[in-house]
């Protein structure tokens, strides 16, 4: 068990020798009932819905542990955390800076994420189109095309030119994919106006949270990216380390949701004047979510067997170690 999302609302959680307890009440006979325990041994990741409590006691436990506690809000936005202290990395945290403020180093970081990106999104529609017998070819010529034009960029500004048109005809051929319910003219984000924008859009704050957490538990500044530059308000390094794999868990997992009929119209809901996912529809989603993490698969490029979240720790170290050795950054590649 990786991850637990507590999801049950006002449900309340407490510290029990070695496991978590959680309680809900029961409107039927106005008393508490255990509905779940969760041994701590066994747990990475906490995430909580905005109106569960946690005690004292069992907060302080999962810090000491090393295991982050999230909370997350009705329209499926992280309203915030709990991250252990990261340990004593000075020094590392000042060769990012000096990478960071090294207009070379940023351009380099920048050209291998955009080309780990454009090459999963190609190789994500090679498979469909394969498994659905679709003829895309003229896309993933184009897609193909594009990482040359990376390869040879001269500034991050034209690098990010190429990833923003990369993105919008990688999302043309995708949503052709997708059920016909289920139309996808646009991205929408802020707010999501329909239940493919509402999945991808919960499904990339999932991932971006769990990239946060990643780089502030190996010590580094998840404010400081690169190829998304360096803005208060949001963790740029983050952003700039799940582009790779947006492709393989984002937009993979709506498309699976959508076209095994694992969700449909009833799990979605309209609020300020977005579409989100309701309660029944984000504990669909994270259960797939938490499968596709998990999956074990033999990696074409590392010649072992590996899970998806291993991949993304593995993202975060081949970071840290390129900070001294630019040649061991690896930015995640799909079979």
């Amino acid at each position: 068990m990786p991850s637990a999302y507590i999801l049950q609302t006002y449900a309340k959680v407490s510290l029990c020798s070695e496991r978590l307890q959680v309680v809900s009440y029961n409107k039927e006979n106005g008393t508490e009932e255990l509905i779940r325990e969760i041994p701590l041994r066994e747990l990475e990741r906490l995430v909580l819905d905005q109106t569960v409590s946690i005690t004292t006691p069992a907060l302080c436990e999962l810090l000491l542990r090393n295991i982050p506690i999230s909370f997350i809000g009705f329209n499926g936005q992280i309203l915030g955390g709990f991250f252990p202290p990261p340990n004593s990395h000075g020094l590392w945290r000042l060769k990012q800076y000096q990478n960071c403020l090294d207009p070379k180093s940023v351009l380099a970081y920048s050209k291998q994420l955009v080309k780990a990106k454009i090459y999963n999104q190609r190789r994500s529609l090679q498979r469909l189109s394969s498994n659905r017998k679709i003829n895309n070819e003229n896309d993933i010529e184009w897609l193909n095309h594009l990482l040359f034009k990376v390869a040879s960029a001269a500034t991050v500004d034209e690098i990010r030119g190429y990833e923003g048109a990369s993105t919008a005809r990688y999302f043309q051929c995708w949503a052709t994919f997708l059920p016909q319910e289920f139309p996808f003219e646009r991205r929408s984000n802020r707010p999501p106006l329909n239940p493919v924008n509402a999945c991808i859009s919960f499904g990339a704050t999932l991932l971006y949270n769990e990239m946060t957490a990643l780089i502030h538990l190996h010590g580094l500044d998840p404010a400081l990216g690169f190829l998304h530059a360096p803005e208060n308000e949001r963790w740029s390094l983050a952003l700039d380390l799940i582009e790779p794999f947006r492709p393989v868990i984002v937009e993979a997992l709506a498309l699976d949701l959508f076209s095994h009929k694992i969700l449909n119209k009833e799990h979605f809901e309209k609020k300020n004047g977005g579409c989100y996912l309701n309660e029944l529809g984000r504990k669909k989603f994270l259960a797939q979510y938490e499968t596709r993490l998990e999956r074990q698969f033999q990696s074409e490029f590392s010649g072992s067997r590996t899970t998806l979240r291993a991949q993304l720790e593995g993202c975060v170290c081949s970071f840290k170690a390129a900070l001294e050795d630019p040649s061991k950054f690896e930015p995640f590649l799909m079979n």
